[in-house]
């Protein structure tokens, strides 16, 4: 098991350095894809993959993917409000076959994982973006390395009893101050090239610091949704690792965090 998962791993971190490096309309097209197929694993954990709700979902997910793309960010406001008029005429036209938790259970995972996952393609397209958009993995990795390593050390203090026994506040705050310390080096040697920051080393460290804690909430909320519907993984799509969500559930908190983080401190 530990060998599956440390080739998937080597292989994922292969493949994000070649499609992240690359930008553009592939990393545009992967991000949309894994976008997918996580509100997949997220319908099915819910009960609801094959179902009016989750069409809607995807047709939603699509469209949103189309707006980005084309520029069209100013109309997703309505995208948004269209999509949640589409499932709540789909709720009141077939009652009583969904219940109202499915309802927001189906309009929540549209937010959830394609458009918060879309702030990694967003942030790569930001100006100096070429540079910037390491600081999603730098935050979401290094925290979650340099929080098991504080944990085994010197964890005592239990951060989520139930929900995460192994995970304590001491390791919790070491994987944000080890996330702005990587933030900080990373911005040292390449600050040169990011010209869009006034100050890039105190800019990638507050940023990775604000991304590390969010990022935490995030690894806690996915294992929190399997919990309440008794599933050990998303899926089995990535070897000894599990499905998309399993893999990417602090990156999706962390995309988005990085990206409004840095827009803040220009």
């Amino acid at each position: 098991m530990f060998t599956t998962r440390l080739i998937s791993g080597i292989i994922l971190v292969l493949l994000s350095i070649v499609i992240v490096g690359q930008g553009g309309i592939l990393l545009y097209a992967v991000t949309a894809l894994i976008s997918i197929i996580g509100l997949f694993e997220l319908y099915r954990a819910l009960g609801m993959q094959r179902r009016s709700l989750a069409v809607v979902g995807y047709v939603t997910a699509c469209s949103y993917y189309g707006l980005l793309w084309f520029e069209g960010q100013r109309y997703v406001t309505l995208m948004i409000i269209a999509c949640l008029m589409a499932m709540m005429a789909l709720y009141v036209l077939t009652f009583p076959e969904y219940k109202t938790e499915e309802v927001t259970g189906a309009f929540f995972g549209v937010c959830y994982v394609p458009i918060m996952l879309s702030f990694l393609y967003q942030t790569r397209v930001m100006n100096d973006g070429a540079y910037l958009v390491w600081l999603i993995f730098l935050s979401s990795w290094g925290c979650d390395t340099f929080a098991y390593c504080t944990g085994m050390l010197l964890g005592r203090h239990k951060l989520s009893p139930v929900l995460s026994p192994k995970k304590s506040i001491e390791g919790a705050v070491g994987g944000v101050a080890g996330a702005a310390l990587l933030g900080f080096i990373y911005a040292s040697l390449f600050g040169g090239r990011m010209a869009e920051l006034d100050n890039p080393q105190a800019a990638c460290a507050i940023a990775c610091a604000i991304a590390a804690v969010i990022s935490q909430i995030g690894d806690l909320a996915a294992s929190a949704i399997k919990r309440n519907h008794n599933i050990k993984d998303y899926g089995h799509l990535i070897p000894g690792h599990g499905g998309i969500l399993d893999r990417f559930d602090s990156m999706i908190f962390t995309a988005p965090a990085i990206y409004f983080a840095l827009t803040f401190l220009k």
